[in-house]
């Protein structure tokens, strides 16, 4: 299978890139700068693209100070780049076989007592709900003649990015701990999971519609999570980070998605028989720590 991957350079895109590859998988990625198997976005019309089979989008960021301006940036940035992406598979002579969006859980409300699945309302209550309900939108497609599938991940964990490098400092040093009251759920998954995710969505023909990439232990907490870190460690782990001191740093607004959290189970991602490398949490930190 050809497969073209907007935003394949980063932490995602790159595990990602390494399980097609191996798989037996041609793999395109769209990057600001030409090189080796490599399509830049000043000719995204290019009959290149157009001859890919299946098309994957993938958008990833630090996240400096937040503020008005970085939202607006984080808008544009998802928005524009997954509407180029959408313009082109429209015009293209042969439709591709698979389009593949990764967008956030954040697209359910927090909360301390519901579950989500993947036919789960949401998508309307703040900053980042709305962003994932226009991303989405962005993406769609007129028609069936292309599968279409929206992946909406977790926190990521691997070795060399994602949320884990982050906390390794505090927690080594033995200053980790939960944040805030630690009741918040903390929806999961592994850098090898999310990407066989994609990878099966992009292999199975039957495959289409939302997909949850998280972990099936979807019950863990922020508190449980600190534990088994610094149980992996070999460290305490029971220095919280008060809510107040969250938002003094990171502002109200981003505060939200560090103190407050959803239970979201992969419902249909199992279903369509994705098989998990990492289910539960502490095999999947004792891989990226080790």
């Amino acid at each position: 299978m050809r497969v073209l991957v907007g935003g394949g350079t980063g932490f995602i895109g790159t595990a990602l890139t390494q399980l097609l590859k191996a798989r037996g998988h041609e793999v395109t990625l769209i990057s600001r700068k030409p090189g080796p198997d490599r399509i830049t976005w000043v000719c995204p019309y290019s009959g290149g693209l157009a001859r890919r089979v299946s098309w994957v989008a993938l958008s990833e960021a630090s996240r400096p100070l937040w503020n008005a301006a970085f939202q607006k940036e984080v808008l544009s940035s998802r928005l524009e780049t997954t509407q180029t992406l959408a313009r082109a598979i429209a015009k293209a002579p042969q439709p591709p076989q698979a389009w593949v969006l990764v967008t956030g859980v954040a697209y359910y409300q927090p909360s301390l007592t519901a579950e989500y699945d993947e036919d789960s309302p949401g998508g309307d209550f703040d900053f980042f709900s709305n962003l994932v309900t226009k991303w989405e939108a962005a993406a769609r497609l007129p028609g069936d003649s292309t599968r279409q599938v929206v992946v909406r991940s977790g926190v990521v964990l691997g070795r060399g990015g994602g949320a884990i490098g982050h906390m390794l400092l505090p927690f080594r040093l033995g200053l980790g701990g939960p944040i805030g009251s630690g009741h918040q759920f903390f929806p999961w998954i592994h850098i090898r999971d999310l990407a066989g995710i994609l990878a099966h969505a992009l292999e199975t023909s039957h495959v289409q519609g939302i997909l949850n990439g998280v972990a099936p232990a979807s019950s863990t907490t922020n508190a449980e999570f600190a534990r088994a870190l610094g149980t992996a460690l070999g460290r305490p782990a029971f220095i919280p980070l008060p809510s107040a001191v969250v938002q003094a740093v990171f502002g109200q607004e981003r505060a939200v998605m560090l103190l407050e959290g959803q239970k979201v189970v992969p419902r249909r991602t199992l279903a369509v028989g994705y098989q998990y490398s990492f289910p539960e949490l502490g095999a999947a930190l004792k891989e990226v720590i080790a």
